[in-house]
């Protein structure tokens, strides 16, 4: 059984020049976790997580080297929030997202997802993004599979 039999093909994506704060709404609104990032041809070039916008929150290792972690003004870090909404997704995203193809197997897609921590991970045909595959998915697909008999028995 092959990826493009599980997955969903009703994918949400944002654009690099969309702002933060758009995105910040569809994670807050719809529980998006993170969301694939594509150009204009809808080639997958990134994708931008909620860990990547509260990232941009954090203290950087220089201030923490200089002033040391008690000095941090927690509130006040967090009050940059509104700053961090005027970003666009090309400041914040990661670039070269790992991803599977349609044709990959099911139980090669989900090693790929757990071996990197992921519980959905875009999925492309030729570069193009084609939908998204959860291990919900998975285990959907494999428990309908054996439920119908549709898997040769060894």
């Amino acid at each position: 059984m092959n990826v493009r039999n599980a997955m969903s093909r009703s994918v949400r994506a944002v654009t690099p020049g969309t702002k933060i704060m758009e995105v910040a709404s569809l994670m807050c609104l719809y529980r998006f976790h993170g969301l694939p990032v594509v150009d204009d041809a809808g080639r997958l070039i990134g994708v931008i997580s909620e860990k990547d916008v509260l990232h941009s929150l954090f203290p950087t290792m220089d201030h923490l080297v200089s002033e040391g972690m008690h000095s941090v003004d927690l509130d006040r870090q967090m009050g940059r929030y509104g700053e961090v909404l005027e970003l666009h997704v090309e400041d914040l995203m990661a670039h070269e997202p790992i991803s599977v193809d349609v044709d990959m197997h099911l139980l090669r897609a989900a090693t790929v997802m757990v071996r990197h921590n992921f519980r959905r991970i875009p999925v492309v045909e030729n570069g193009l993004l084609v939908g998204m595959l959860s291990l919900g998915d998975v285990h959907k697909a494999i428990f309908h599979a054996n439920i119908s008999g549709s898997l040769k028995s060894s």
